[in-house]
C-alpha cells in the first residue's frame, strides 16, 4: 500500500506525545479534526494528531463502488465478513507512520493508536502486533476483526486498551464491542469498557473519557 496522505495537528510546539487517529468506512481524516480543541488536553500539553485518509477502494457492501476504505467489507452480518489482507495492509501503511514518529523524536511509549469503526478494526491488529510499547489503543465503536490471525508482540502485552460503544449503534452492534472485549480477555490483555447512549457517532463524555486516557498513558 501507498503511503498515506493525513492531516497534522500539534496542541503545541515541540510535542512529546502523538495520537494516530483512525476514521471508519466512507470517511476522511477531517472526520475527527474538530475534536482536538473540544479534548480539553491541559494548556501546556504538546501532543501531535494525525489523521491519515484511508486508501479509495472498492467495497462490497456498497455495491462495488469505490470509498475511503481501510478493507473490503464483504457481508455485514454479525462477523463481518472482511478482507484481513487489505486491513493488515492498512496496519502496516499505519505501522509507517509510527516508524516516521519516533524518528520525529517521539517515543513509542507515549504514541496512542485511535480508531473508530472500520479504524478501530486496523486500529487493534496494528497495536497489538506492534513490535515496540505503545501508549495505548483506542478502539471506538467497533470490533476486533483479526482476531483469529494477529501475530500478538510480545512488547505489547500489556498494552492499556480502552474500549467505547454506543448503546443505540445501528451500524456497529453493541454487541461486537462487547465481544472484542472477551476476545481480549481471552488473551491475557485487560480491557476497560464504557458504553454510552448514542448511536455511532461520538458524544462528549466520550471526548472527555479520551482526553483522560491520553493524560493518562501518554503525557
Amino acid at each position: 500500500m501507498q503511503e498515506l496522505e493525513y492531516i497534522e495537528l500539534e496542541t503545541n510546539p515541540n510535542p512529546t506525545a502523538s495520537v494516530i487517529w483512525l476514521h471508519g468506512l466512507g470517511a476522511s481524516g477531517h472526520d475527527f479534526e474538530p475534536v482536538v480543541p473540544e479534548l480539553g488536553l491541559p494548556a501546556g500539553a504538546a501532543v501531535r494528531f494525525l489523521f491519515p485518509h484511508a486508501p479509495v477502494m472498492p467495497v462490497t457492501i456498497n455495491g462495488g463502488m469505490s470509498m475511503p476504505a481501510w478493507y473490503d467489507i464483504k457481508a455485514m452480518d454479525i462477523d463481518r465478513v472482511v478482507d484481513t489482507e487489505q486491513l493488515k495492509a492498512s496496519a502496516d501503511a499505519v505501522a509507517r507512520m509510527i516508524d516516521r514518529e519516533i524518528e520525529r523524536g517521539i517515543s513509542a511509549e507515549n504514541i496512542i493508536i485511535a480508531g473508530f469503526s472500520q479504524g478501530g478494526a486496523v486500529a487493534y491488529e496494528l497495536g497489538l502486533s506492534y513490535p515496540k510499547r505503545l501508549a495505548g489503543i483506542l478502539a471506538l465503536s467497533t470490533y476486533f476483526a483479526t482476531f483469529d490471525t494477529i501475530e500478538l508482540s510480545a512488547a505489547n502485552r500489556a498494552i492499556p486498551i480502552n474500549v467505547y460503544h454506543g448503546s443505540f449503534d445501528p451500524v456497529v452492534p453493541e454487541a461486537l464491542g462487547r465481544r472484542s472485549v472477551e476476545q481480549l480477555e481471552t488473551m491475557g490483555y485487560q480491557p476497560r469498557y464504557e458504553t454510552y447512549p448514542m448511536e455511532h457517532s461520538v458524544c462528549l463524555e466520550e471526548v472527555q473519557d479520551i482526553c483522560r486516557f491520553i493524560r493518562q498513558h501518554a503525557l
